[in-house]
């Protein structure tokens, strides 16, 4: 930060404060006095903050490169601790007289250790899952332990689906079908007969109740799944028809996965409370009121109604739910049903943090001085470099129009043959050094020309990150979703280069331009000077939700390393588990290709090098151990 003395001062709380941390955190992630981020993990019964750049080295160390996914365990048990915990306590405060029951949506990310850790963790509480697919009904028959943990059944069913669910009810399981559309309700009751198995039914409800942002469609009259009021009354008059109306147990809807406004769950819940107690008028005996999703994550920290962020904490979004059914029940001499909330970004998202290194850096304006002037330089070349001599707040406006008048004219000489390629490569870096003067001294106007708020973005350094976008970050590219990233390290120095951030594919859509901001969104970061034989680590965080499972082979880029991190009782860092990224085999083959066959292609053409005296026996040899090795490495840069 610049002081009135003119010295340059800077501290880890300026870090802090540029990066945000302290907003998005959550309490789990800080920077230490040697300006490294750190996450806090648990130590026994205690926390500690570990150090994720000495976590990064530790790695290297071991020989598991970047980029790699750090996965910590002990963040999915604290939120659903907390999650728990919070609606217990305000079921408790209100007198509520039902239960709350988590359940985690598999398809948030349905990577084997996250399931298992959701399990293991929440089996204090009797979480349970929720499943869209038929795979995903596999994985919660097989891991759900607890005969209170919940199966909640949504999506589109056929047949094979239903009777897997049937039977896992016959097996002592607590398994909902949840009725999505008007016609499953004709086929549960035609598979529960005949495997001779009373269902437990749910029903989605299609409120006219919306959220606006991303989510939007998720909900309201258009919404793709869920039933509208008549046809909520079809079910009934069916289920009372065939005799079954015993089976309808629980209300379910959905608002979105990630609600960043607090009235919008308030008037969701309200509406759900009344459907809910008209189906207990309807003689269905119910039990459970599902919530759905939407508890959602503060990307950016604002604590705003902006689509990446939420106006709420969690005891407010528990104490909002509670208060307003017990109040809508309470009205209706209703008995106080069993909450059920499927949290599964508010779960993972925190848990997750992708870490790569720096490959290069290309910028608009070389590090070295500006060369000699050319002999018999063109007027307008000397015009440029005088406005970068002459250029002062006073006249910043007229100066920016003239640069831009005259690097055009330039041009177009280049063009007509007028002007040589050095004539135009030294005036575009003149021309861009009058740009980022303008740039810097806007930053001193009470009122900054609309036309100069996006120089800086424009001057932004590219700095190549070893990462595949479209694998690691899918949401950021389909959705623009915003995450926080932070470099690792070197936080106690002032980072002054701003940058954008661009992956290892030959993509124009591979880059991260846009940026956490507390009161809008950057279009550039702000970064270090990379140092020579000197590794620059950034992290990307609250990653847990989605990505993993979303992510594409775009380039034929696979999955990036996973290690599960925690600490033992002295402080040790673990790895508790270790999945390897994918190989190059490993990506042919997903593609349908038989990476053997490749190699005998490849071998056969060498042979026919040594035959045609194009290289020797012994660099055949060298080439095919390359290209075997090639074909067992990482997808990703080794360095």
């Amino acid at each position: 930060m610049k002081r009135s003395s003119g010295i340059n001062y800077w501290s880890i709380k300026d870090a802090v404060e540029l990066y945000g941390i302290e907003n998005w955190g959550s309490d789990f992630f800080q920077v230490n006095k040697d300006g490294e981020v750190t996450v806090t993990l648990r130590k026994g019964d205690s926390l500690e903050p570990v150090s994720l750049f000495q976590i990064a080295k530790g790695l290297d160390e071991r020989g598991i490169t970047m980029p790699v996914l750090m996965h910590f365990p002990d963040l999915i048990f604290n939120r659903i601790d907390r999650i728990n915990k919070s609606f217990n306590n305000v079921i408790k405060e209100y007198g509520y007289t039902g239960n709350y029951r988590g359940v985690y949506p598999i398809k948030v990310n349905q990577q084997q250790h996250i399931v298992e850790e959701m399990v293991r963790f929440g089996s204090d509480y009797s979480y349970g899952l929720e499943a869209g697919s038929k795979s995903e009904l596999m994985i919660a028959i097989s891991s759900i332990k607890s005969r209170e943990s919940l199966i909640i059944c949504n999506g589109y069913k056929d047949e094979e689906f239903i009777d897997l669910a049937l039977y896992g009810m016959q097996l002592g399981l607590k398994i909902f079908l949840v009725l999505e559309r008007p016609n499953e309700v004709n086929t549960i009751i035609s598979r529960a007969r005949k495997n001779n198995i009373m269902p437990n039914i749910g029903l989605r409800a299609k409120l006219s109740s919306t959220v606006g942002g991303k989510w939007a469609e998720s909900a309201g009259d258009h919404s793709v799944f869920g039933l509208t009021a008549s046809q909520i009354i079809d079910v009934i008059d069916t289920l009372k028809k065939e005799d079954m109306i015993e089976c309808l147990k629980l209300l379910h809807y959905h608002m979105g996965s990630q609600i960043p406004d607090i009235r919008h769950i308030r008037e969701a819940a309200g509406e759900a409370a009344r459907i809910y107690i008209n189906l207990v008028n309807e003689n269905a005996p119910m039990g459970y009121l599902d919530i759905g999703g939407g508890l959602a994550v503060d990307y950016d920290g604002s604590k705003t109604i902006f689509e990446s962020s939420k106006n709420y904490s969690l005891e407010e979004y528990c104490g909002t739910i509670i208060d307003l059914l017990k109040q809508a029940f309470d009205g209706a001499g209703t008995a106080h049903p069993n909450i059920v909330s499927e949290s599964g970004r508010a779960v993972t998202a925190y848990s997750s943090i992708l870490v790569f290194n720096i490959l290069d850096v290309n910028s608009l304006i070389p590090e070295n001085g500006i060369p000699a002037m050319p002999e018999n330089a063109h007027e307008n070349i000397k015009n440029l470099k005088e406005i970068l001599e002459t250029l002062t707040l006073k006249n910043i406006q007229e100066q920016y129009h003239d640069a831009i008048f005259y690097r055009d004219e330039l041009r177009n000489l280049f063009q007509l043959g007028k002007v040589t390629l050095r004539d135009r490569a030294y005036a575009e870096e003149i021309f861009w050094r009058v740009i980022k003067k303008i740039s810097i001294l806007s930053a001193d106007l009470k009122h900054v020309p609309e036309e100069m708020k996006t120089l800086e973005s424009i001057m932004a350094d590219v700095y190549y990150g070893n990462f595949s976008l479209f694998q690691s970050l899918p949401d950021c590219w389909a959705i623009d979703q915003l995450f926080p990233v932070i470099p690792l390290h070197r936080l106690n120095e002032q980072p002054l280069v701003p940058a954008i951030i661009a992956d290892t594919t030959c993509d124009c859509d591979g880059k991260i331009d846009k940026f956490i901001g507390l009161y809008d969104i950057k279009r550039s970061i702000m970064l270090h000077s990379l140092k020579k034989d000197s590794d620059y680590i950034l992290g990307v965080f609250l990653v847990g939700a989605y990505q993993e499972t979303l992510g594409d082979l775009h380039n034929l880029f696979g999955d990036t390393h996973v290690i599960s991190i925690t600490i033992d009782e002295d402080g040790e860092i673990q790895l508790t588990r270790e999945i390897s990224g994918d190989s190059v085999s490993d990506v042919l083959s997903y593609v349908e290709y038989k990476p053997a066959v490749l190699l005998e292609q490849i071998r056969t053409l060498a042979e026919q090098g040594v035959k045609e005296k194009k290289v020797t026996p012994k660099q055949r040899k060298e080439i095919m151990a390359a290209f075997e090795e090639g074909m067992r490495g990482y997808t990703y840069f080794e360095v």
